[in-house]
């Protein structure tokens, strides 16, 4: 090459930088935009779900080195990080029906002729869920409806006790761990799990390959490990699970349980239900099965269960890929999606993974044109997110000092599909999101993405069905679609509810049907291009969603962020907490003045129902510090958010830098020093995941959960905590605005 030609060569590079570095942000999104293939996620998403993806299984592990592969190839700076788990292997499962007749039950679900995919069990599994404790126990069995608290009251009220005995229980209602945890603080000897097709069957929708729903011989694998106490490798709470770490034993592990469980379908189900004796149940117990539901109890329904597994530690591979920011290198903007599953994973989570993947190209083409973000971008690809959110709360425990000082924000999807955009958590991101939604087209209508979702909610409810009260009334006035909280369930949990770091969790659906192949064999390519997101139409829309969230957080000179929406949270929640207390107390009122033998006289006599468990009667709860936190807030973030609309694109680069040195860390004020009662890793005091319905989110969790469990003493000591990290979070908002000019 002359040197004339090089010099032309280097001149060409150096106007490429150039007008990446400076091209408008519409300009960067669209070429963004067009580096976002569906028909590159289709390929991917066929590789990767080719085989089963278990946590330690060779096709997980090839997944993970192809994953580290293209990141290099579209130029992000890569490394592992690597931790070792407990996790349990099963050896073998064995359930059976010894009488009144005996019957083989359980064992692998059968593969469709229709789906390629689901017959390629090489190494696959048998139906199982992690943390269940092994045994060997031979039972009569109890009807447990969802075996939450509500239906073991329901139960005492009857005499019906499951001491000693085997109970099955039907998914939802609450998180799958609840159930076997509950059945052995009742003295229970074993569980089983099943789909009752009312929830997730043929009552939802025509069964595969007809149609997306559940078979009869489909089976909702997962994790029963006690996450509402903590998540992560059970041995190594609140650190990282490196190779040198102290660790509990499994025996002193309290979120391993006890007893043994398993999941089972609907056609084993009946095998056991339609045999039952005793009590019709209530109505609200049945399900869609063809036979009348029994409380059962008697020992003419026998069942034997086994459950084996091989436990020891196993390596788990997290792919951390980074683009260095330029000017704020020390800030992070961090997006996950986990690449684990029960079994092939199509929909969960290889969905989301491949949509991250889109992503990741595409900002790596921009990187290699020039552009440069003003703040380090951070992807992550998780490992064992599927047993109970492992690699992503090993990585976050073992790096919590660092992503407290630099973390900004953690982005999250999961499984993806098709329907509406939905997003939630930290509120003060709401009008950002609301910006973006307004940006992106939906692909089926061709309409954004934030008015199809208003159009939708506003034309389910015309048509009688529930919707969110503050989510409509938004929709109904064109406004911004309310963020709601975070429980758990997916990756952001250790960075929410831990380390205080601001998180939200993206992705579309609610017009799909992959609740049909939830956790089973069939939850592959095929069940998925067919019934969920054919053509990856939507994981293009995620890719363009989280894409424009990533280069607009990694480029803003300060955080894209209003608190009116989070203080107006605060005040609805301290809303809830109030109308809980009245409601609790006037119920008290009506039971105290209620006699047992009104009860006799007013039950049915072939079903008699006894008065309701005695409980403490409700206090009347002080919840005025709370009040005035909440009150000093509201005036903070109005203060903020009005200085930020009228003086934010004026401020000098020094003013700039002032404020972000103030807001960064802000959410870290609303961690309780001490965590929330009973599971002191949970330290969030506007939200967690309930200790009863795991999942679903507490608000004001610390206050609210011991109103609802009548620890008033707690109630009164956690009114105070939350007072206080609100009244420090509006400090520091109100410093943050001093800087404003």
């Amino acid at each position: 090459m002359t040197m004339k030609l090089l010099a032309a060569v280097l001149l060409a590079g150096t106007a490429i930088t150039a007008s990446a570095q400076t091209m408008s942000a519409a300009s960067r999104e669209a070429a963004f935009d067009s580096q976002i293939s569906s028909a590159e996620q289709m390929a991917w998403l066929k590789t990767m779900s080719a085989g089963p993806n278990h946590v330690a299984s060779p096709h997980n592990q090839a997944n993970a080195a192809l994953i580290e592969k293209l990141f290099r190839e579209w130029g992000w700076q890569v490394k592992r990080a690597d931790y070792q788990v407990l996790y349990p292997t099963p050896v073998s499962t064995a359930l059976e029906l010894v009488g009144p007749v005996r019957k083989a039950l359980g064992g692998q679900e059968p593969g469709i002729p229709q789906d390629a995919t689901s017959n390629a069990l090489a190494g696959a599994l048998p139906p199982y869920v992690a943390y269940q404790g092994d045994g060997d126990v031979t039972g009569s069995v109890v009807y447990v409806n969802y075996g939450l608290p509500g239906d073991y009251e329901a139960l005492a009220r009857r005499g019906i006790s499951v001491k000693g005995k085997i109970v099955i229980a039907r998914y939802g209602g609450g998180w799958r761990g609840l159930k076997p945890k509950l059945a052995q603080e009742q003295g229970a000897i074993g569980c089983l799990i099943y789909s009752d097709p009312q929830q997730d069957g043929y009552g939802s929708a025509d069964t595969y390959p007809n149609g997306g729903g559940r078979p009869p011989a489909g089976v909702q694998r997962g994790s029963v490990m006690d996450m509402p106490t903590y998540p992560g490798d059970p041995l190594t709470p609140g650190i990282g699970a490196t190779k040198d770490a102290q660790r509990l034993t499994r025996e002193t592990a309290p979120t391993v349980l006890k007893i043994p469980t398993l999941p089972i379908s609907y056609a084993d189900a009946t095998e056991i239900l339609s045999r039952l004796k005793g009590a019709t149940v209530p109505a609200d117990w049945r399900g869609g099965l063809p036979f009348h539901y029994r409380f059962g109890g008697s020992d003419d329904v026998q069942v034997h269960l086994k459950v084996q597994s091989e436990w020891s530690l196993k390596t788990i591979s997290n792919v951390i890929a980074t683009l260095p920011g330029s000017t704020k290198r020390d800030e992070w903007v961090v997006r996950g999606n986990h690449y684990d599953g029960w079994v092939f994973g199509a929909s969960d989570p290889l969905s989301g993974e491949v949509a991250l993947l889109s992503e990741a190209k595409a900002l790596g083409a921009l990187w290699k044109s020039g552009w440069r973000p003003k703040r380090s971008i951070v992807y992550a690809s998780w490992d064992a997110e599927e047993p109970g959110l492992l690699g992503s709360t090993e990585w976050v425990e073992d790096n919590l000092a660092e992503l407290k000082a630099k973390a900004i924000i953690y982005i999250n999807s999961d499984s993806n599909g098709r329907g509406t955009l939905e997003v939630d958590g930290s509120q003060q991101f709401q009008p950002f999101v609301a910006r973006i939604a307004d940006a992106v087209q939906d692909p089926a209508t061709g309409a954004s993405v934030a008015a199809r979702g208003r159009a939708k909610l506003r034309a389910r409810a015309f048509d009688g069905q529930r919707a969110d009260a503050e989510a409509l009334a938004a929709a109904e006035k064109g406004a911004d679609q309310p963020l709601g909280p975070l429980g758990s369930g997916s990756d952001y949990t250790a960075f929410i509810h831990h380390a205080g770091i601001p998180s939200l969790n993206v992705g579309f659906g609610g017009e799909g049907e992959s609740a049909g192949s939830y956790h089973s064999i069939y939850d592959s390519y095929d069940h998925f291009t067919r019934w969920d997101d054919p053509g990856l139409a939507y994981g293009v829309a995620l890719s363009k969603v989280i894409g424009r969230m990533v280069i607009g957080l990694a480029d803003a000179d300060v955080p894209p962020v209003r608190f009116t929406p989070l203080a107006t949270a605060a005040r609805q929640y301290l809303g809830e907490i109030r109308t809980l207390v009245e409601n609790r107390r006037k119920e008290d009122t009506t039971r105290a003045a209620l006699s047992a033998d009104l009860y006799r006289l007013g039950s049915d006599p072939r079903d008699p129902l006894g008065p309701p468990v005695a409980k403490p009667a409700t206090p009347a709860i002080d919840l005025a510090a709370l009040d005035a936190a909440i009150t000093r807030l509201e005036a903070a973030a109005r203060a903020f958010d009005e200085k930020m609309a009228a003086k934010g694109a004026t401020l000098t680069a020094a003013q700039q830098a002032a404020l972000n040195a103030r807001l960064k860390g802000i959410d870290q004020a609303l961690l309780s020093p001490a965590g929330l009662p009973f599971r002191p890793w949970f330290r969030n005091i506007l939200y967690a995941p309930g200790r009863f319905t795991g999942y679903g989110a507490k608000t004001l969790p610390g206050v609210r959960e011991a109103i609802e469990e009548r620890r008033f003493d707690d109630a009164v000591r956690e009114t105070g905590i939350a007072a206080k990290a609100l009244t420090d979070y509006a400090d520091r908002l109100t410093a943050a605005t001093a800087v404003l000019p």
